[in-house]
């Protein structure tokens, strides 16, 4: 039996369920089942279920409805493996339940994971750090290890409680965090001249990130903040590439380069694969025409 393979873009052409590396490495959340860690990720996806039906509380805060028998059906487990699970991420607040009222489903809130991630990881570090650090305990040492090399940018090695201000802390939390996804380092050996475009892409990314605003404006359009969120937590090097690309392929003067930056990294994961289906249509007929 042979089998085929895939080519140039084929890949992006399926959904899939993008379960966050954080949760696999970050000491606070690393002992999670891994069906709540997938679980989890279906929740993170259904949030844009969410967005498209505008499920929004009066806080502005955006929330899904997943049932206890939709995940059952799902994850093909029993209705006592799914309390489970539940209880498992509502444990580790990564999500938040609210009664809805008689016979209707809860609503739940998925939870900032970085931001749950970041608050724990104080929170550990203030209950077993001492000043003295040879008193301090072995425990404590492997979650708040003292390398803070940024070069280092692994979630569990980052140095988070040397900052009085907790604000910048958190900042420095996701840029860390970001750098590693978009493989930051590689991008920028391949991309020399574009230090400042990949630097602003950063800087955006975490300014996102670590935004308490309700709404952000993308392309004329007010969208949930955590919809935003959701969808620059799946941008990878390839997205980045795909922007650096696009920036060099408009020809006009770009007056709100953060704006226009906003609307490429926002819109990246959904146009990508049309954009290199079109790239892979032209170099086939450039080499069948000629050019």
């Amino acid at each position: 039996m042979t089998y085929d393979y895939y080519y140039g873009p084929e890949a992006e052409q399926f959904s899939f369920y993008r379960i966050p590396k954080v949760l696999f490495e970050a000491e606070s959340v690393r002992e999670l089942s891994t069906d709540a860690k997938l679980l989890y990720g279906m929740m993170l996806d259904r949030m844009q279920l969410s967005a498209r039906n505008k499920w929004l509380d009066d806080k502005g805060r955006i929330f899904i409805y997943f049932t206890v028998n939709q995940i059952m059906k799902a994850l093909q487990i029993s209705n006592k493996t799914v309390t489970k699970l539940l209880n498992e991420l509502e444990s580790a607040r990564l999500i938040s339940r609210e009664k809805s009222g008689f016979s209707k489903p809860d609503r739940i809130y998925v939870m900032n994971f970085l931001s749950v991630v970041y608050k724990v990881h104080r929170e550990m570090c203030k209950n077993y750090t001492t000043e003295d650090v040879d008193s301090t305990p072995a425990e404590a040492k492997e979650v708040h290890p003292n390398n803070t090399n940024n070069n280092q940018t692994d979630i569990s090695d980052i140095n988070l409680s040397s900052a009085e201000d907790g604000g910048m802390e958190a900042y420095r939390y996701y840029e860390s965090y970001i750098k590693e996804r978009i493989c930051f380092d590689s991008l920028l050996e391949e991309h020399p001249y574009e230090k400042d475009d990949l630097t602003e892409i950063v800087t955006l990314i975490t300014d996102v990130m670590t935004s308490r605003k309700g709404t952000i404006r993308v392309s004329g359009d007010d969208k949930p903040i955590e919809v935003v969120k959701s969808r620059f937590m799946k941008l990878d090097s390839g997205h980045i590439e795909y922007v650096l690309q696009s920036l060099k392929d408009n020809p006009a003067e770009i007056r709100n380069i953060r704006g226009y930056l906003l609307a490429l990294l926002y819109n990246a994961p959904t146009t990508i694969s049309n954009y290199y289906s079109a790239q892979v249509n032209h170099d086939m007929a450039k080499e069948h025409f000629g050019d």
